[in-house]
Parts: C-alpha cells; sequence; structure tokens
C-alpha cells in the first residue's frame, strides 16, 4: 500500500502492510525529537501504523526532508485557477456570525426607509462582549457587522454624517459600537469584519457622483479605524424608493458601473490587503453569494466563476465547472426568519435539526457558513438564540469527535480508498476533503459500502435528485441512513486533473430527537420559510412538490399576532400564482389548536400564506407550521 502525503505531493512511496492512523506518526516523531514536522508533513490521511512501521515512516520522513533541502521534491502542478492565502485562511474559518443591528430594530423593520429618528437608539444593556462570547460558544470563528444598513444609520461616529450614534442618546452620543464590538471580537479571539450597504436610504446626494465619494470617505474610516477585517460585505440590494434626505423618491443607479467598484477594491486592497471582498454587485469580488438565504448551496460546487460577464443563479448555486477565477461560495443565513430582531420571532429561532441540516449543506459542501444573530432591543442576542446556536457547536463536536477510520486499516490503491473496520460498525456519515491550495479537482465519486458480504452504494441523503457525489473541494461530508458495515470503499470516478484527497473519515451522527437540550424541534423544522411583509409567509422548497394540505398553529399565550382570517396561495415559477383556499379560522382565538387547510393536490415550489386579518397587532406569528405532502 502506498503512504500518501497528499498536502505537499511528495511522490508515493511503497509501503507494505502500513496502517492508517496519524497519532502514531505523531508520538514517534516525538520519541525521535521531530515533533515539529508533524503538523507541517503530515495531511490527515497519512497511512501509517505503530511499532515497527512508524520508524520506517519516521526514515521516509528524514529521506523525504533531505530531498527536499536538496531540491529533489517536485511541487505539485496547479490544476485550474487556486484560491490565494487570504481565500485559503477564510476557507478553513468555516463558520463566522452575521450580526444585524441598527434602527430597524427599534422599528420592527427588515429595511428602513432613512427617516427614522436618531433617537430610537438608546438601548439599555448593550453589551458588544455577550455578542462575542456567544458567538465564540456557537462555534464562530468571526464576526461581521452591520456597521451601515440600508437606512444609512450608522453604528459609529462617522465625520461624514449626522445620522449615526453621535445623535443618538445612548452614551450621550459618545458611543462606538464599532469599536465596542472590534475590541471584544479580539478579546474572544475572534476576526472582526465589517458590513457597508452601498445603498443608502437617507443620504441626499445617493445616485448622484458625490455619494459614491462619501461611501468611500466611511469606508476608509472601518478600514483604518479598527484594526484587522478579515471580510468586507456589500449588500447587492441597490437603488430604490427612500428618504434621500426629504426628497421622498425612487432612485435608480447602474450596479455595474455607478460605484466604481474597481477603484473602491483598489482602495481596500491597500489599507487592508488581508481582507477580502464580497460583493452581488457587479464587479467580481473574492467571494460569491450561493444564490439564496435559506442556508444551503448545491451538492455541486466548484469554488469557480468566470472574471467577467454576468452571473446566472446556477452559477451562483453551483459555481463554474470552467471558471477561470477562483470565487468560491460563502452561506449566509440567519438563525431566525429575520434578519433583524423581531419579538414575534421568538419561538421560531431554527432547531437543532435545522441548523445541522444547514451545517451539512454549507461547510459540508465546499462553503463557509454566516449565520446570523440579530440583536434584541436590549442590546444583547436573545436567551433563545444564545442557547441555540450554543447546542449547535456541541452538536457538531458531539458527531465529528470519534473518527472511526482511525482505528481501522486503510488501503489506498489509485483512486480507490478502502476503509476495513474489521468488524460491522453502524456508520452515517462520510467527511473528504480535497487539497485546494492546488485546485479544485474531482468532479464525481462514488462510495459504497460492505454490508453482510455485499457491496452497497451510498448516496447523500441530503439530496433530492441523484446521488449528490459530486464534487468534494475544502470539504464535502456525505450524511446517509446508519447502516453497520465492515469495509467503506470510496473511489474517484472523474477529476479533472490528478485527485489530491487529503482526508477520508468515518462517524456515527446521534440521533436529533426533541429531548435534547435547548434543541426547539417542531414540524416547521425542516420548512425553509420567511416573511416577506408583516402580514404575509413564504415557505419554499429547492423542488417541485405535490403538497394537498397546509396547517397552522397559532402562538400560546397571546392574541398578539394571530391569524383569524386567511388567503393560501401556490405557484411554481414566483410569477404565476394559484389560489388554494381562503376563509377564517373558526373560534381560533378561544380555542387556540392546529387549523388544517386542504385542497386538491397541487404541484409547488413556494406557498403563501397572507394574513388577511390579526386578532391583535399587525405583525404575523404562529406557533408552528407544517405542510403535508403528497
Amino acid at each position: 500500500m502506498a503512504l500518501f502525503f497528499h498536502q505537499l505531493d511528495f511522490f508515493d512511496i511503497a509501503v507494505e502492510n502500513i496502517g492508517n492512523n496519524s497519532y502514531y506518526i505523531e508520538k514517534t516523531l516525538k520519541k525521535f525529537g521531530m515533533k515539529q514536522y508533524f503538523y507541517l508533513l503530515c495531511s490527515k490521511n497519512l497511512i501509517i501504523m505503530k511499532g515497527y512501521y512508524a520508524k520506517i515512516a519516521v526514515v521516509l520522513l528524514i529521506a523525504m526532508l533531505t530531498m527536499q533541502a536538496n531540491g529533489q521534491v517536485r511541487k505539485p502542478t496547479p490544476c485550474g485557477p487556486v484560491p490565494t492565502e487570504n481565500q485559503l485562511r477564510w476557507q478553513d474559518m468555516e463558520m463566522y456570525a452575521f450580526i444585524h443591528y441598527s434602527l430597524n430594530t427599534y422599528t420592527d423593520q427588515e429595511w428602513g426607509f432613512g427617516n427614522e429618528d436618531p433617537k430610537l437608539f438608546n438601548p439599555s444593556h448593550l453589551d458588544c462582549k455577550q455578542w462575542a462570547s456567544v458567538c465564540k460558544q456557537a462555534g464562530m470563528k468571526g464576526i461581521i457587522f452591520t456597521a451601515k444598513h440600508h437606512c444609512g444609520f450608522c453604528m459609529w461616529p462617522s465625520k461624514y454624517t449626522e445620522y449615526s450614534v453621535k445623535n443618538s442618546p445612548w452614551k450621550d452620543g459618545k458611543g462606538d459600537v464599532v469599536r465596542e464590538l472590534a475590541d471584544a471580537c479580539r478579546a474572544e479571539g475572534l476576526k472582526f469584519a465589517v458590513y457597508l450597504s452601498p445603498w443608502d436610504r437617507n443620504h441626499p446626494e445617493y445616485g448622484r457622483p458625490e455619494y459614491v465619494t462619501y461611501f468611500r470617505n466611511q469606508l476608509r474610516e472601518l478600514l483604518t479605524q479598527y484594526g484587522d477585517i478579515f471580510e468586507v460585505w456589500f449588500d447587492g440590494a441597490n437603488g430604490g424608493d427612500g428618504w434621500y434626505g426629504g426628497a421622498n423618491e425612487t432612485r435608480k443607479i447602474d450596479r455595474t458601473t455607478y460605484y466604481q467598484w474597481p477603484e473602491t477594491y483598489k482602495m481596500i486592497r491597500e489599507l487592508q490587503p488581508n481582507c477580502l471582498i464580497w460583493n452581488d454587485g457587479s464587479d467580481r469580488g473574492d467571494l460569491r453569494w450561493v444564490g439564496t438565504e435559506a442556508g444551503n448551496v448545491g451538492e455541486t460546487n466548484w469554488s469557480l466563476l468566470n472574471h467577467d460577464g454576468e452571473v446566472t443563479w446556477p452559477m451562483l448555486h453551483y459555481g463554474l465547472e470552467t471558471g477561470d477565477s477562483w470565487v468560491p461560495g460563502e452561506t449566509n443565513t440567519s438563525i431566525r426568519p429575520g434578519w433583524f430582531y423581531h419579538d414575534t420571532e421568538n419561538e421560531h429561532v431554527k432547531s437543532l435539526s435545522k441548523l445541522m441540516d444547514t451545517y451539512y449543506k454549507s461547510v459540508g459542501r465546499n462553503s463557509t457558513l454566516l449565520l446570523n444573530f440579530p440583536i434584541a432591543p436590549n442590546g444583547r442576542i436573545h436567551p433563545t438564540d444564545s442557547l441555540r446556536g450554543i447546542a449547535f457547536n456541541k452538536m457538531i463536536h458531539e458527531v465529528f469527535k470519534t473518527d472511526l477510520a482511525k482505528k481501522a486499516k486503510i488501503n489506498t490503491q489509485g483512486n480507490t480508498t478502502i476503509i476495513n473496520f474489521k468488524k460491522p460498525t453502524a456508520i452515517n456519515r462520510f467527511v473528504v476533503e480535497e487539497n485546494i491550495r492546488y485546485g479544485q479537482r474531482v468532479k464525481k465519486f462514488a462510495l459504497e459500502a460492505l454490508v453482510d458480504g455485499q457491496w452497497q452504494p451510498l448516496k447523500d441523503e441530503l439530496v433530492e435528485n441523484g446521488d449528490g457525489l459530486t464534487t468534494i473541494g475544502h470539504r464535502r461530508i456525505i450524511c446517509f441512513p446508519t447502516i453497520k458495515a465492515t469495509q467503506l470503499r470510496f473511489t474517484v470516478l472523474e477529476s479533472r486533473c490528478e485527485p489530491m484527497i487529503t482526508r477520508t473519515s468515518v462517524y456515527l451522527a446521534p440521533e436529533l430527537t426533541a429531548d435534547i437540550p435547548d434543541s426547539g424541534e417542531k414540524r416547521s423544522s425542516g420548512l425553509h420559510y420567511y416573511f416577506s411583509n408583516p402580514k404575509e409567509m413564504m415557505i419554499d422548497w429547492d423542488t417541485e412538490q405535490t403538497i394537498t394540505s397546509f396547517r397552522y398553529l397559532p402562538p400560546k399565550n397571546t392574541r398578539e399576532g394571530l391569524v383569524t382570517h386567511y388567503t393560501l396561495w401556490a405557484s411554481t415559477d414566483w410569477a404565476n400564482w394559484t389560489k388554494l383556499a381562503q376563509g377564517e379560522f373558526s373560534n381560533i382565538v378561544n380555542n387556540p389548536i392546529w387549523q388544517t387547510i386542504k385542497f386538491a393536490p397541487t404541484k409547488a415550489r413556494v406557498l403563501r400564506l397572507d394574513a388577511d386579518r390579526l386578532a391583535e397587532g399587525d405583525r404575523m406569528t404562529f406557533g408552528d407550521i407544517d405542510v403535508i405532502n403528497q
């Protein structure tokens, strides 16, 4: 069997009967006073065994070090576009937090109009240290903060506008939320980044050249006054109606030319050379949106796009195999239905199973996860959000704490790796990684399990069409029902260049049940839903469904937001809508139990519930929802 140093692409060295356990490599190197080379040279899947063979490995290691010093070891040939060092560091972060907080928090809106009074901003217990602590406990490696959202209100005392915290009652106008959060992040060992909305519904010059100068001046403040910034996030919402200094009008811009992005990018690179640019505007940044805020990227996910030209939704969601630039996908979603805090969403924080599903469909599909934690009006992350985020991180560690491949015998020949457990072993997760430093290579692979003496093909159970065994990239996690297998066989079937696999790991994930502390499991846990306006809820799917009924459970112990009269619509294309039902939930105020709306089997990609009348309040809510498929 061959000994593979995949990450440094040393040539194959034939060593018979050597097993797979990097623990013994570290132990042996330490014995020989060479432990410092362990992390430098060892990949995650070194095929090695204890005892006599470990000594052989050390001899080979020394030989390869000598050869490298003499220039005899060839470096790998890149396969197409490759990531920059900044992109590699970013990919290794895997999960980091979004924090949405602004005047919207106090007006119960997602987008402010630009005329909201700065005096509304007066949190009673603003605590950025709590934000950073919660995010760290939730497994986040950094925080991106909404320094300025579309309303134009600045969360730092910018010298270029009066529309900022300096004219709020909070800390008598002497406060700086960006400063407090940047300091809190560094105290917790987290990286810090900023979101700066290009669209500004407050500024009187928006849509004119003067605003671009203003925008760059504010960006310069953020990039020069708050230490290292790992990412700048430019939202894709551009132009529309707004206050605009009192004009109260609609302004349109050409997003491809108005902001003069090349000059802005140049400034960012000069001021923050280690900073990545996320831009959904026009000019290609370092990272891309994945085409949805539902928390998933395509099961096929190339970290490539073309440098120039329009980007279609399939390119965003799946990448572009033939792309000429390395532009990996960043999966952004919120722990709640909305990005900003709303009291009516306290019962709808994503469940543990939904968060794990999001993890598998983002980090587990060659992406990163940008998970939003909105700040409540008191200036803190809500307790439910905090506990759910911490439970999420604990579950990730629980799932991946024991790599069953470490105690197995691993045999790699050519593009096939067989993991031999020696006895029937319960498994349900497979993890594989490529060395993306030299490009993304694998196009298609197979996964098979030896069960009761028969090889059985496996597929990703989170994929509706096909087997999901396509691209790998930084990490690919395959989920399948628990089986008892004596062997697992992984085979690269198609690749753009010679595969460079750095990890093959196997795990047994525990079942997610409602009795897990802070899991928040509900019937709605598996649905993607959001509120398109306060009285309109959308539920959408990646693929077309045939549905037969919709169920609504009112909120507990309150009439606020309770839907009494409704209209239910369905669509397959987001453009043409079919009315499924309209009516009243009879006696729902006095008897708040599950309500069921039945209709003829209907094909739908999206379902829309209009709250025609509420018992009280002006924003709909619910205790739980459910959609019944045929």
